[in-house]
């Protein structure tokens, strides 16, 4: 899955942000579990990225709320 821009979190829906979100969980779980089997190594560096993702995905949720 690509990172995704400001500017296109700006134009999402509040449903396509809700199912970007899921898979975006469903992929940190699978790196995570990747990572405790220790078959991570390639795509160690996507964790990162994509908690970030994830949170600003949240925050931009929360920002649409008020």
């Amino acid at each position: 899955m690509a990172r995704i821009k400001r500017t296109q979190l700006r134009d999402m829906k509040r449903d396509d942000l809700l199912a970007r979100i899921r898979e975006s969980r469903a992929q940190l779980a699978k790196l995570r579990v990747d990572g405790a089997k220790g078959t991570l190594r390639k795509e160690s560096g996507k964790i990162r990225p994509l908690r970030r993702d994830i949170a600003r995905m949240l925050t931009r949720l929360r920002e649409a709320e008020a």
